[in-house]
């Protein structure tokens, strides 16, 4: 998979960069071993965005909405480049167990705690999964702020934050998992420049 992923990051950063040029502050801040790497997300770019943000150094398995491991041809490229396919619609156990395992072997997972992409004006309250990846493993979560409004041959400033740890959740239920969820978004948005 990492050979693969890189494969992407060389064949595809040539043409991001035609569009984008990015600025990144905080790279200091990427931890080494395990993390949740978790954004904003307002466009289809943002995954591209993170990953050359962090550079290559950095393998990191993506988590993707399934419809775009169903993709013909783009799903597999997605697949063998690692990343994993998560059903939004429901509680998907599959896409928590390939993530936890990531974790644990002491890679990095990508995702967006808001589900979906969302626009400056929409209101959407963050989900719990990073909340219960972090939990459950003791990853760091490392809070990336992606501008929501991105102009085509512009710059983009990133914002890689601090990353925090959260003690493992015991009890309380989903009303828990949510306030932390939200504290996650705040930490993000608290990033904008």
């Amino acid at each position: 998979m990492k050979f693969f992923y890189r494969l992407w990051y060389i064949l595809v950063y040539p043409f991001f960069h035609i569009f984008y040029r990015l600025n990144v502050k905080g790279r200091e801040n990427i931890p080494e071993g395990a993390a949740l790497i978790c954004a904003n997300h307002s466009a289809y770019s943002d995954p591209l965005v993170i990953a050359f943000a962090f550079g290559i150094k950095y393998f990191m398995r993506f988590m993707a909405k399934i419809e775009l491991m169903r993709i013909p041809v783009f799903g597999f490229l997605l697949k063998i480049a690692g990343t994993f396919g998560v059903n939004r619609g429901k509680s998907d156990v599959q896409a928590i167990k390939t993530a936890l395992q990531t974790l644990k072997s002491g890679e990095k997972v990508a995702m967006f705690p808001e589900g979906t992409r969302v626009s400056e004006s929409d209101a959407a309250s963050a989900k719990t999964g990073a909340i219960l990846l972090a939990s459950k493993t003791g990853a760091p979560i490392v809070p990336v702020y992606i501008p929501r409004k991105k102009k085509r041959f512009s710059t983009i400033d990133v914002v890689i934050g601090e990353p925090y740890v959260i003690e493992r959740i015991k009890g309380g239920g989903s009303e828990v998992y949510s306030v932390y969820a939200d504290e996650l978004m705040k930490k993000i948005e608290a990033l904008k420049p």
